[in-house]
């Protein structure tokens, strides 16, 4: 029988590309996503008999800044709990890395935000507003 294992390693670049392309997010090159991945505080991959499903990561400065990056489960897996498994994962490792006082973010996808709610996390206020910029 085959069964879900979340594995704490990041994605190779082609199975990062793979689960981008699947979930209908833009293409990036594999030189930036090779450094981005070697780059991560903490990765995780979600397997299914050995094949990337799913990841999750952490970036940031790993003291006072970190963010979580690229929760992805491949939409035909999606809604079975996967996504909490790696949540889980993740927040295990905010646990004992985030001191008390550290900012924890995230972009969540519209329709995402009470997933996140769950853990914890709540919408900007206005009076906060949030920017980002896609480098061209």
């Amino acid at each position: 029988m085959s069964e879900y294992r979340v594995v704490e390693r990041a994605p190779t670049v082609e199975e990062y590309q793979g689960l981008r392309s699947a979930v209908g997010w833009g293409e990036m090159t594999d030189e930036g996503v090779a450094e981005g991945l070697s780059n991560a505080l903490w990765s995780a991959v979600l397997e299914l008999d050995g094949r990337a499903v799913g990841c999750a990561r952490v970036v940031g400065d790993g003291g006072l800044y970190f963010y979580l990056q690229d929760v992805i489960v491949l939409p035909e897996h999606q809604g079975r709990g996967q996504g909490a498994r790696l949540m889980d994962a993740l927040m295990t490792y905010l646990e004992r890395s985030a001191r008390p006082g550290a900012f924890v973010g995230l972009m969540a996808a519209i329709g995402a935000e009470t997933f996140y709610e769950r853990y914890g996390f709540r919408r900007r206020s206005d009076a906060q507003p949030g920017m980002f910029r896609v480098w061209t």
